[in-house]
């Protein structure tokens, strides 16, 4: 049973080094920080953002099988995200420090899209449908 304005969506968790101390990136691009939760070292246990109604968590690797991108070496996920202008979420992304993977660029299958790579290595694909 539904409870009026909730609503079912993703909530990604991305995996950040063990040790992390500064996730800033991702504010300086224009997520809100919900809260942050530290170890006694002051390293980042696990917070949760929010870009623009989307969910997503950092959280500190800890499980024996569960890896982040730089450890990994390569890509663990594509994070996909919506936005009504992907350029400006793009350049935003780039001046914050991300990396330029593919410029934005309309596809004929109806999509608009360009990717870019956060500083902890997670690959994030911003879209719409045009």
């Amino acid at each position: 049973m539904s409870q009026e304005g909730s609503t079912t969506h993703f909530a990604p968790e991305l995996h950040i080094p063990k040790g992390t101390l500064e996730i800033g990136f991702y504010t300086k691009w224009g997520a809100v920080e919900h809260f942050c939760f530290r170890n006694d070292d002051g390293s980042i246990h696990v917070a949760e953002l929010n870009f623009d109604g989307a969910i997503f968590h950092v959280h500190e690797t800890m499980r024996g099988n569960s890896l982040e991108p730089k450890s990994a070496k390569g890509v663990t996920t594509i994070i996909g995200l919506f936005v009504p202008n992907v350029q400006k979420v793009m350049d935003k992304a780039i001046a914050a420090g991300a990396i330029l993977i593919n410029p934005t660029t309309d596809h004929d299958y109806g999509y608009r899209q360009g990717m870019f790579q956060d500083p902890f290595g997670h690959f994030w694909q911003i879209q719409k449908k045009i």
